[in-house]
């Protein structure tokens, strides 16, 4: 069995380009090793969605992409 991922709290960030009017927002935690972790920030205790960071990498870029 795998064991759960503690991620602290003052390790999730928002994007810089979020805006504070509570939009659709994911936050993702800075310092854990060898993965991403992604949540919802209008629910932070929900559940965490684990990337690896090569997999982030190639999402932020195809969003970077996509929204020019």
């Amino acid at each position: 069995m795998t064991e759960p991922i503690r991620v602290p709290e003052q390790a999730w960030r928002k994007s810089g380009y979020s805006g504070s009017n509570g939009g659709e927002c994911i936050e993702v935690a800075d310092g854990i090793a060898d993965t991403v972790p992604i949540r919802d920030s209008k629910n932070p205790t929900g559940p965490i969605l684990i990337a690896s960071p090569s997999s982030w990498t190639a999402f932020v870029a195809f969003a970077k992409d996509a929204a020019v």
